[in-house]
């Protein structure tokens, strides 16, 4: 299943990393950035995930908050969170229920074999609660963040 721009976004209820439950419906009134990524504490994602953090103030800035999300357990995302000091929550979907939602898994390219797994991918949920944007390929884990806040900037 696709998500499309200028439509709800899907539902989701899922655990952070410190066990507590986050739902889409709760998020209703911010701008949100919900990243899928493959596995905590590999190079690209750690990247990635410093690069949503050192831009952090700007992100606050345009009133959005951050989402990651991955296949990983919550007590390996609060290991993974303290250990870069990542100012923003991740969510567990080891039943892959939501990134499935959102595109996020399926069949991909690793080292020109194919596999199947998280699709690292972005979506940026309006106060609406609908996609205003959908980075369905992310190419460059570590220049992603600094496309997502570019965008941002030049929404208003």
């Amino acid at each position: 299943m696709a998500i499309t721009e200028g439509k709800a976004a899907p539902a989701f209820t899922l655990p952070d990393q410190d066990g507590n439950t986050v739902s889409l419906k709760d998020l209703k009134g911010k701008k949100v950035i919900l990243y899928f990524y493959p596995k905590d504490d590999t190079p690209g994602c750690t990247k990635e995930a410093c690069g949503f953090r050192d831009s952090w103030s700007e992100i606050e800035a345009a009133g959005c908050t951050v989402l990651g999300v991955s296949p990983d357990k919550p007590e390996r995302h609060l290991k993974f969170r303290a250990k870069y000091d990542l100012p923003f929550t991740l969510l567990s979907d080891p039943e892959h229920t939501m990134l499935e939602k959102y595109g996020a898994w399926g069949e991909k390219l690793m080292y020109g074999k194919p596999v199947t797994g998280v699709i690292r991918s972005t979506a940026l949920i309006g106060e609406d609660g609908k996609v205003l944007k959908h980075w369905a390929k992310v190419a460059k884990a570590e220049a992603h963040p600094a496309q997502v806040l570019e965008h941002l900037k030049n929404m208003d």
